[in-house]
Formats: C-alpha cells, sequence, structure tokens
C-alpha cells in the first residue's frame, strides 16, 4: 500500500507538532524544516485542524500545537482521516454477473488487507514515533541521512484503485 504524500506530511507535521510540545509551532517553520511548500503546509494543517489533530491560533504569535497528547494519536487514525479511501470496481461494459462476484470477492480482499494494514497503524503513537526517533539520533552510532537519501518501503497492493488510478480516474 502506498500512502499519499499529503498523508506523509500530515504525519511529519504532528511529528514535528509532537516535539515541540507545549509550544506552539510557526507554520512557516514546520515548511522550512520538512522541506514542504508554504501552500501545501497551510492546507495539511488545515486539513488536521479540521480532523481534530491540532490546534491553531492565529496571530503574530500563533502557531499550531497537538490537539491532545501524543500518546492519544494513533498513525492509524491520521492515516484513515488524510486518505480518501474508495476502492470501487469499475466493470466494463457488457459485464456479466459471474463476473460481478468475482470483483465483489476481490474488493473484500483487498479491503480485509486494507483493514489489517490499518490496523497494525493502530498500534503506533506519535508518541512513540518520538521515542523511537529520539533513541536513533542520539545513539552513539547513529548516523543521519541526507536531505537525499531516504528509506522506503514499498508494499504493493493493486486492486479496483490501482485500476482507477490506471486508467486515469483517480
Amino acid at each position: 500500500m502506498r500512502l499519499s504524500k499529503t498523508t506523509n506530511y500530515a504525519i511529519r507535521i504532528l511529528l514535528d507538532c509532537a516535539v515541540a510540545e507545549p509550544n506552539l509551532v510557526k507554520v512557516a517553520e514546520i515548511s522550512e524544516r520538512r522541506d514542504i511548500t508554504l501552500q501545501n503546509t497551510f492546507k495539511i494543517v488545515h486539513l488536521l485542524s479540521r480532523a481534530g489533530f491540532i490546534r491553531a491560533v492565529r496571530g503574530r504569535h500563533g502557531g499550531v500545537r497537538l490537539a491532545r497528547p501524543a500518546a492519544d494519536i494513533r498513525l492509524g487514525d491520521v492515516v484513515r482521516a488524510m486518505e480518501i479511501l474508495h476502492l470501487e470496481v469499475e466493470r466494463e461494459e457488457g459485464e456479466r454477473g459471474g463476473a460481478h462476484g468475482q470483483l465483489a470477492a476481490l474488493d473484500q480482499l483487498f479491503d480485509n488487507a486494507l483493514g489489517a494494514f490499518i490496523s497494525v497503524l493502530d498500534e503506533h503513537t506519535l508518541d512513540q514515533m518520538i521515542k523511537v526517533q529520539r533513541k536513533e539520533t542520539s545513539g552513539s552510532g547513529a548516523r543521519q541521512k541526507s536531505k537525499g537519501q531516504r528509506r522506503t518501503k514499498t508494499l504493493a497492493v493493486s486492486g479496483s484503485g490501482a485500476r482507477r488510478q490506471q486508467a486515469g480516474h483517480g
């Protein structure tokens, strides 16, 4: 499963706020620190605020902070709030009922796999992520990655959502 950039950035923004707790963080500083365009950062902060993950304080000395403790924010909840998960089956015209049953079974399989993926994320909180991050950066042999390097682990899930994107509908 591949999460959208918006979801990836949302989690990083929340981590930034969690590290700064209880202080306010300026959106422009998050944008610069996380290398996200200012416009994108404002958009994501707005979405996170509407979802109840952060609180925004307006004004010259304003900024954003977590709306609740980092230990209470589960990554699965963030992914659910940020991702629009529509697994639709696109049927070609003239498809018969037997094929529809097969596609429904396939959709059920992908729904179950997605549920398992999200349930693993539900086991982890922002607080746990911060603790791991601090442990990695404070370790004696810890090496920080340069800006251009990143570690990715791709879990390929094909399905109706992928077919929709390939067809230019996503």
